[in-house]
């Protein structure tokens, strides 16, 4: 095995198709004219898939500051698309939902969505897809696996010092 890069090692492949999509997404978003942000459609779909979530987690899970997210909600808020609701659990915290007002909107996101993954996989058979999906979320479960270990081992760490 060589120590020199590989552009086409599966790390470097995976984070250019991430990018590259991300940017393809962005600007249909961008020309579609949904009156929304790459950055608020993105913000709205995650809510309407994590509903109920707390803001700490969705700002995770979307891999983006906390505040950034915060920025999005008011302005998906001020436009009567999400409602942000006490968490009984922590008085504290925010719950994040979806409101009717956004299910147009959300299809008309995933509509894009959509026609822009059917252009990405142009030429790649059902099979080999479902293939691909099942393999990059075995990758996402190690990578959540390696994150937690990570964090655990910080706080022993931490808690010995």
């Amino acid at each position: 095995m060589s120590l020199r890069p590989d552009p086409d090692a599966l790390g470097f492949v995976l984070i250019d198709v991430a990018r590259m999509l991300r940017s393809a997404f962005e600007r249909r978003i961008a020309t579609a004219g949904l009156g929304l942000t790459p950055g608020e459609a993105r913000t709205l779909v995650r809510v309407a898939t994590l509903e109920g979530s707390r803001q700490l987690e969705i700002a995770q899970r979307m891999g983006i500051e906390p505040m950034t997210l915060s920025t999005y909600l008011d302005r998906l808020q001020s436009l009567g698309f999400i409602e942000r609701r006490p968490d009984p659990a922590d008085r504290r915290a925010k719950l994040i939902f979806t409101t009717p007002a956004a299910e147009d909107l959300i299809t008309n996101i995933r509509i894009e969505q959509i026609q822009l993954m059917r252009e990405v996989t142009s030429g790649i058979g059902e099979a080999d897809l479902e293939l691909m999906r099942d393999r990059l979320k075995r990758l996402r479960a190690n990578l959540c696996a390696i994150e937690e270990d990570g964090s655990a081992l910080a706080l022993v760490k931490e808690a010995g010092q």
